[in-house]
């Protein structure tokens, strides 16, 4: 989808809300994008920082088919150095998401971040109780991936390879109680990234690969489950399951929510069809999930 980019300066229509000396506003999916810059940047890294949002943004649409939210600010930050840090997403108030950028950066750097797909994940699931933190968290580590692959900005290798090195993180240690009751960095991002992969090939399993987790995921956001909205988790998982027709949310959730509920990935790559030797990533396409895991890639 083409991308229209709109330029605005402070002093003009949205002056009142941005307190950054220079803006710019995209439109992509539905969805109105106003970039708020806290020092003008030079035109060269005004166009990489505007083309790195864009490419976030067309990802997100393109997992959801529209993009999550009617408006969002996008405040950046500059620092001194390359690369991206400090993302960061809000919801009261109107959607916004403040994030840090190197005023070094160049077009490569931006190409390998994450971290913008990421945030603006977050735009598309509601706010829940902070127990639930890995759901929200891990919607966007996992989702972050497969929507870049899906667009055109990761390849298939490497949104595979890039799961097969973390997930491990997202395993239950000894002492574990489950997602609800295991706040760890690893439980959080990947254990709650480890949760939607789970879903998303039971999911197809049981629908004979018609059905997968953005199926349910569109049909949360769809139904008014956004970042800024508060609902209960339950609400949620019961939605995306009506959505794909199997309960495979709110099964694997009575599952994980409480007990360790440990995972044997091997044998879940092998039936795949992921292999990882010396770090490079090669496919099986006989395994028998393999055209599940074509499916979870592709664009639909």
């Amino acid at each position: 989808m083409r991308v229209v980019l709109l330029l605005a300066f402070s002093g003009l229509a949205f002056a009142s809300r941005i307190e950054a000396q220079d803006s710019a506003q995209l439109q992509i999916g539905g969805g109105r994008i106003e970039v708020a810059f806290s020092s003008s940047p030079s035109a060269t890294q005004r166009k990489l920082v505007l083309d790195w949002v864009s490419s976030a943004a067309h990802a997100a649409m393109v997992y959801y088919e529209q993009f999550p939210a009617d408006h969002v600010l996008v405040r950046v930050r500059f620092f001194d150095g390359r690369g991206v840090r400090a993302g960061q997403t809000f919801g009261w108030n109107g959607a916004l998401i403040k994030i840090a950028v190197g005023q070094s950066s160049t077009a490569a750097d931006f190409a390998r971040d994450w971290m913008m797909t990421h945030e603006m994940v977050h735009l598309a699931f509601p706010s829940v109780a902070e127990q639930h933190h890995w759901i929200e968290e891990g919607l966007s580590t996992y989702v972050e991936s497969v929507a870049r692959a899906r667009a055109g900005d990761l390849t298939p290798e490497k949104a595979w390879g890039d799961l097969f090195d973390g997930l491990p993180q997202g395993l239950p240690a000894s002492g574990d109680r489950g997602l609800d009751f295991t706040p760890t960095w690893g439980r959080t991002y990947w254990g709650g990234a480890l949760f939607c992969l789970l879903a998303d090939v039971e999911i197809r399993k049981r629908t004979g690969n018609r059905q997968g987790l953005e199926h349910a995921l569109r049909a949360i956001l769809k139904a008014g489950g956004t970042i800024q909205s508060d609902w209960e988790l339950t609400r949620a998982l019961e939605i995306g399951d009506r959505a794909v027709g199997v309960p495979v949310l709110s099964e694997l959730y009575k599952k994980i929510k409480s007990a360790p509920a440990p995972v044997d990935l091997d044998a879940l790559w092998k039936e795949l069809g992921v292999n990882r030797p010396d770090g490079k990533t090669e496919f099986d396409d006989t395994a028998p999930l393999a055209p599940i895991r074509k499916a979870i890639m592709q664009a639909n």
